[in-house]
């Protein structure tokens, strides 16, 4: 028997990214796909290198599914899934509805009252690496944002060693397909194209998760986290560069350093711990993680490079290793591609 799955929104790059991974799972059969503005078409008018999966676009999701996945943006998700919680059915939430553990704090980066605040409670958030245990035995799962998956995955193992002292500053840098499908002036390829702009450096949204998932090991990380994301001009990836002061008297030699990080992630298929600073293309369509930690002799700082693909690792790739996990699948089945190069 296969999972049966149901894609809602697949005319987005989450949804689309779904539907091109889950077509190579063993375990998995696409029953049914939504999507808001090409109700009535063929997948494949929509996306042509889907052509492969043979289904209409519907209105909403009316076949019985074992497991729904969710590409809506924020608020019209929580609004859309509300409507299918039952305890016959998984779901995993693409949007960042379901990610923070506070309503107000919800309110206060996202703008809007939560449309499911009862059911915030019932969800798990999605790292897999770090929420295994909770994940597997959990029906309804917030899948991350790409930024504090790429984040996280570099400053954890960090903070829960005790190594990291706040304050720490994130530098992120992202491809144009992480702002999404839609048409907008700020990812025309003319705004684009041979430039670099830092954005949301105000607050970003993502701060919102990466500061709740740092506290819950160290408190003393409120207000102490400083994260600036930059857009440049390629499609797909996301490069984070941390820096912090750090507990010296934990590291003897660069290969404790090493030691801390392969220790945390031994039995995490997906984050690799590598000797040089990894590069974008090197996670280019794949769910691996690449963490490059390491301590800059002239500041003395420690520094943690971290990059992954962010429809995938960041999405989509995360979201189908979450749900592998609530089934009681191979955690890597279907999602074990090497990298695209170049």
């Amino acid at each position: 028997m296969k999972v049966k799955a149901g894609i809602i929104n697949v005319t987005g790059y989450a949804g689309s990214e779904l539907a091109r991974i889950l077509y190579n799972h063993k375990n998995v059969e696409i029953v049914e796909v939504t999507g808001r503005s090409q109700v009535g078409n063929h997948i494949a008018q929509v996306f042509p290198h889907l052509s492969s999966i043979d289904l209409q676009i519907e209105k909403s999701i009316t076949k019985k599914c074992d497991v729904i996945f969710s590409g809506l943006p924020h608020a019209a998700s929580a609004e859309q899934i509300k409507a299918y919680f039952n305890d016959d059915l998984k779901i995993l939430d693409l949007s960042a509805d379901f990610r923070l553990n506070n309503l107000d704090e919800y309110k206060k980066w996202y703008d809007v009252d939560h449309p499911a605040p009862n059911n915030l409670k019932d969800f798990v958030y999605g790292l897999t690496e770090i929420y295994r245990s909770e994940i597997t035995n959990s029906n309804y799962v917030a899948v991350p944002g790409c930024f504090p998956t790429a984040t996280l995955l570099g400053l954890l193992p960090a903070i829960k060693s005790g190594l990291v002292n706040p304050p720490v500053i994130i530098d992120a840098k992202t491809g144009v397909s992480g702002a999404g499908r839609k048409l907008s002036l700020n990812t025309h390829f003319s705004e684009v194209n041979e430039n670099v702009k830092a954005y949301s450096v105000y607050g970003h949204r993502h701060l919102s998760e990466i500061s709740q998932e740092c506290m819950i090991l160290d408190e003393s990380f409120k207000n102490n986290i400083t994260f600036l994301a930059h857009l440049i001009p390629m499609t797909r990836g996301i490069l984070t560069t941390i820096y912090a002061d750090y507990n010296e008297k934990l590291l003897n030699n660069e290969n404790d350093l090493i030691e801390i990080f392969k220790t945390f992630y031994k039995d995490s298929e997906f984050v690799k711990i590598v000797n040089d600073p990894p590069s974008t293309k090197e996670t280019l369509g794949t769910n691996y993680c690449l963490v490059f930690p390491y301590i800059e002799p002239n500041s003395n700082k420690l520094i943690i490079i971290s990059c992954i693909d962010n429809l995938v690792k960041g999405t989509a790739g995360q979201a189908v290793q979450d749900m592998n996990l609530m089934f009681g699948l191979n955690e890597s089945e279907g999602l074990l591609d090497l990298a695209l190069y170049p």
